[in-house]
C-alpha cells in the first residue's frame, strides 16, 4: 500500500481484504483530507464541519470510526494534542516530519530533523527492530499562551 494512496484503488482493496465495504462515507473523509493536502492537522469535529461546509451529511459517530480504521490502513496518521486527537493525511513527502505542540492552545507546527530520524534508526539496531516510521511531538507553551 503506498503512503499516498488514491482514494478508490487501494483503500477500497485494504477494505476489501478486511472484509469491509468503500462505503461513501469512507470516501468522502479519505477525499476530504487528500482534497487539503499534506501537513493539514483536523480533528473528528474539523472533519464535520468541514463535510457540513460541502453539504456533505456524515454522522459525528461515522466520522471517528472511520478516522481510527484510515489510520489503522495508514492513509491518516493520529496525533495527540491537549485539545485531543488530530488527523492528517499520510503521504510520502510528510513522513519525515515531526510536530511541536502548545499544551495550552494546541497549536501545532511541524519540523524536520535528521537527528531524530537517526536516534529512531540507532535505537531499533540496538534492539534489533526493522524501523519502519519514527515521528517526535514535543509538547510546549507558544510565545501567544505565555
Amino acid at each position: 500500500m503506498s503512503m499516498h494512496p488514491e482514494t478508490g484503488g487501494s483503500l477500497q482493496q485494504g477494505l476489501h481484504q478486511d472484509g469491509r465495504r468503500l462505503t461513501p462515507q469512507r470516501r468522502r473523509i479519505l477525499e476530504l483530507f487528500e482534497s487539503l493536502g499534506g501537513g493539514r492537522h483536523l480533528s473528528a469535529e474539523d472533519v464535520h464541519h468541514q463535510l457540513l461546509d460541502r453539504e456533505l451529511r456524515v454522522s459525528l459517530a461515522t466520522i471517528y470510526r472511520t478516522l481510527r480504521l484510515l489510520v489503522e490502513m495508514g492513509f491518516l496518521q493520529e496525533l495527540q494534542t491537549s485539545n485531543g486527537s488530530q488527523f492528517e493525511l499520510a503521504d510520502a513527502e510528510h513522513i519525515r516530519h515531526h510536530h511541536l505542540v502548545c499544551v495550552r492552545c494546541g497549536r501545532t507546527e511541524e519540523f524536520e530533523s535528521e537527528e531524530v530520524l537517526n536516534a529512531g534508526l540507532q535505537a531499533s539496531n540496538k534492539f534489533g527492530f526493522d524501523l519502519i516510521g519514527s515521528s517526535l511531538t514535543v509538547r510546549g507553551i507558544c510565545p501567544q499562551c505565555r
